[in-house]
């Protein structure tokens, strides 16, 4: 079992669990995760998602700030549902960036499985930028690319990988509850204050 994977492997569980509990930690022990998954994925020969794991390091940043001061006058962010526009153009996006990725993946590398890495890596793009806004949807979002990944690491034989991607899967479907909550409890208080 390889050091640093199984350290990625930790340091994303706690990122996670942090997530589902709203806590802005999450972020920078997220930082950590994705840095040291940048090496896992390059022994892997699996390029889109060593190159999104430094995309999530720019997201991370960004998403920490965002928690802490994109809310109601630079106050903290609150739990929301995700415009339909936006879940359109995200739409939009995955099916082109997908379609790109995998060819770009195909045709200048090695890579061992360029559409399946291409169309996880563009779904995990959407849902980390959808939670960085603090959309409940981006749950449903990790929800169905966790569920892949893990198919995906077996197959390449990434064993701790996997097990972190399915303790993922599951804490998504807490996530996914858990800020339904926060939005239900928000709705009940902007309605007792109205």
């Amino acid at each position: 079992m390889d050091p640093i994977e199984l350290a990625a492997a930790i340091f994303g569980v706690a990122s996670v669990y942090l997530s589902t509990r709203q806590n802005v930690w999450n972020w920078p022990l997220g930082i950590i995760n994705v840095t040291l998954y940048i090496f896992v994925f390059y022994e892997a020969k699996l390029y889109a998602d060593m190159g999104l794991q430094a995309v999530y390091i720019v997201l991370a940043a960004y998403g920490w700030w965002h928690w802490l001061h994109g809310g109601a006058n630079r106050g903290a962010l609150r739990v929301s549902r995700a415009p339909r526009r936006e879940i359109i153009l995200l739409a939009l996006a995955f099916v082109a960036g997908t379609a790109a990725l995998s060819t770009i993946l195909a045709r200048a590398t090695d890579a061992s499985l360029p559409l399946a890495d291409s169309a996880l890596t563009v779904a995990s793009l959407g849902a980390q930028y959808m939670m960085t806004r603090k959309y409940v949807e981006c749950w449903l979002v990790w929800i169905a690319a966790d569920t892949a990944y893990v198919a995906m690491f077996i197959y390449k034989s990434l064993w701790p990988t996997a097990g972190l991607y399915l303790l993922f899967t599951v804490l998504a479907v807490v996530g996914w509850r858990q800020w339904r909550a926060s939005l239900r409890e928000q709705s009940r208080s902007q309605a007792a204050f109205a």
